[in-house]
């Protein structure tokens, strides 16, 4: 059979074309795929050709959050047709000395859909039809939008980054960065029992968003750079950062709003920035690195069914496969976009 997909080529040369796909074999599950959302790592393979030292070298079929219905199971899968999946784009190997010691998240030959970081590319999700291995594949509730389900990989980018941070309940959190992740970082830290959750942005749409997902205060620092100063005082306001702007100025502010021996969380990823080191060593921080999920993924899912956690407020536009770049375009677009979807 055919489908359409969207394939990157190189920066800013996406296309919709077709190509071929194979009926399922043994423990794998023909989907339909239903929406798939757009993340920071596709935006930078499309307008940067991608991001740090992960670089587009070939085309690459993008996408890694997503949803579908089974349409057919392959020998030995009790996936009924019908059934709304999330599909966990993860796959590391199982075998190597990370996976051995419960560190699947380091594997040494991780297979990660949608990503550029090796050669040959893993391809992603943006096609109307996909086989995957039926272990990849999460059911949701019955009440579960094919929108939220697909909401299930940036939620588990999110619950794992919680799980960087220690002790949550009854801290005092500032996030930075009110994008797609800044947002659900919101909701997981409310989640978690955080006393209290002040966002900065520099944008008033996205910081409505981080609003409506729990935020007690929002803080647009383009146009209240001083107001993160009465949090300064004191060595420091903060117990507990979680940066996902990846941006160096969000950064120092961080750092200087935390109160000693304080943990920042590290969720945004970009190049090489520099950093105020005399500050961490003076004020003896713990700084977390994270990165994707792996047990988390199938967490997400179940929260977004249950609704115990909201993903609805940061899905802002849903476009059909045949409109992938203008997707794109908008998905780049913070003052008017969230989380963009294509659907299928």
């Amino acid at each position: 059979m055919r489908t359409r997909l969207a394939r990157l080529y190189q920066k800013g040369d996406l296309r919709v074309e077709t190509d071929t796909v194979s009926p399922p074999g043994p423990g794998e599950v023909l989907l339909k795929m239903a929406a798939a959302g757009i993340c920071g790592s596709d935006l930078h393979y499309y307008q940067n050709g991608g991001f740090g030292p992960v670089r587009v070298r070939e085309p690459i079929i993008p996408g890694h959050e997503a949803s579908g219905i089974v349409e057919r199971a392959g020998e030995g899968v009790d996936l009924k047709p019908g059934t709304l999946v999330a599909v966990n784009p993860s796959q590391p190997c199982g075998r190597c000395e990370y996976c051995r010691k419960g560190l699947a998240i380091h594997c040494l030959d991780m297979r990660f859909m949608g990503s550029a970081m090796r050669l040959p590319h893993e391809q992603g999700m943006f096609r109307e039809w996909l086989v995957v291995p039926a272990m990849q594949c999460v059911e949701v509730g019955a009440a579960t939008t094919a929108a939220e389900a697909a909401c299930s990989e940036p939620l588990a980018v999110c619950l794992h980054a919680a799980s960087r941070a220690g002790e949550i309940s009854g801290k005092r959190v500032l996030i930075t960065g009110a994008g797609p992740i800044g947002c659900l970082m919101v909701a997981a830290a409310r989640y978690h029992g955080a006393a209290e959750i002040i966002v900065t942005d520099l944008a008033d749409a996205a910081l409505e968003r981080a609003k409506a997902m729990g935020a007690s205060r929002t803080i647009n620092v383009s146009k209240e750079a001083a107001a993160l100063a009465e949090f300064e005082t004191g060595k420091g306001y903060f117990d507990l950062v979680f940066e996902c702007s990846a941006a160096a100025p969000a950064i120092r502010s961080a750092i200087a709003a935390i109160r000693p021996r304080g943990t920042i969380v590290q969720v945004g990823v970009t190049g090489e920035i520099p950093v105020p080191l005399n500050a961490i060593v003076g004020k003896e921080l713990q700084i977390h690195g994270t990165q994707r999920f792996h047990a988390e993924f199938a967490a997400a899912a179940e929260l977004i069914s249950s609704r115990e956690i909201e993903v609805r407020p940061i899905i802002s536009h849903s476009l059909p496969l045949r409109d992938a770049t203008a997707a794109f375009e908008l998905a780049g677009d913070r003052t008017a976009a969230c989380k963009v979807q294509l659907t299928f």
